[in-house]
């Protein structure tokens, strides 16, 4: 008796015997993403102390890199993240996020909230830092300070998760993300956090792209 694709429990196009292949290929970008600062990290890694620097700072996205080579500082700072240590936790996170807004939403849309969040993050907060440091507010060191990660991405995409979540979880979801982001902006008042609230700020307004798409089901008593 043929089993039908709805009830098999299987992603469409989905390998049951495979099922990590299968995972993959879900959501190709988050994995290509992963792989290729997995790639960058083993480079920093057995780099020496003095090429590691040069590779940081070539592909930062701070102020010099900007106004010298604005599409490689805003692409390659995509790529990079500055402690390979870090490697791990990332991918944890990546699989934790990205992967299930990217299955949920498409890859074309999970790119294009990503990129928006990346660009719009970065060059916000890298103006601010150029106004603090005509204010004399900064020192003008901080036009070359290395500025690379994945985190705006992924707190756009955290954002952009809550419209996943049914309520009354999506509500507690919201207010933790939105804690985690916003109390270190209003402490530490550092340009990363700018960038970060200003990330998570478009992952929610990304709402329409959601529209039309499934949430998660919710609990009923009862349920298993």
């Amino acid at each position: 008796m043929p089993i039908e694709a709805g009830n098999s429990g299987i992603l469409p196009g989905g390998e049951p015997s495979r099922p990590i292949r299968s995972w993959v290929r879900s959501s190709p970008g988050t994995h290509v993403w992963l792989a290729v600062i997995a790639i960058t990290s083993l480079v920093i890694a057995l780099s020496p102390q003095g090429l590691e620097t040069y590779l940081l700072h070539r592909n930062s996205s701070n102020l010099h890199q900007l106004s010298h080579h604005p599409l490689r500082a805003l692409l390659g700072s995509a790529f990079w993240i500055e402690d390979p240590a870090d490697l791990l936790l990332y991918a944890a996170l990546f699989e934790l996020i990205h992967a299930p807004v990217e299955r949920w939403l498409g890859t074309a849309k999970w790119l294009f909230v990503v990129a928006t969040a990346h660009v719009a993050a970065t060059l916000i907060s890298q103006q601010v830092v150029l106004v603090a440091i005509r204010l004399h507010d900064v020192p003008r060191s901080m036009a070359h300070v290395v500025d690379i990660g994945v985190s705006y991405g992924l707190a756009a995409s955290a954002g952009i998760l809550t419209y996943r979540l049914p309520r009354p979880w999506r509500w507690l979801y919201l207010a933790a993300v939105v804690a985690f982001f916003v109390v270190p902006l209003l402490t530490d008042r550092t340009y990363t956090d700018l960038g970060h609230a200003i990330s998570l700020a478009i992952g929610l307004a990304c709402y329409p792209l959601t529209r039309g798409k499934p949430v998660a089901p919710e609990q009923t008593p009862g349920a298993h």
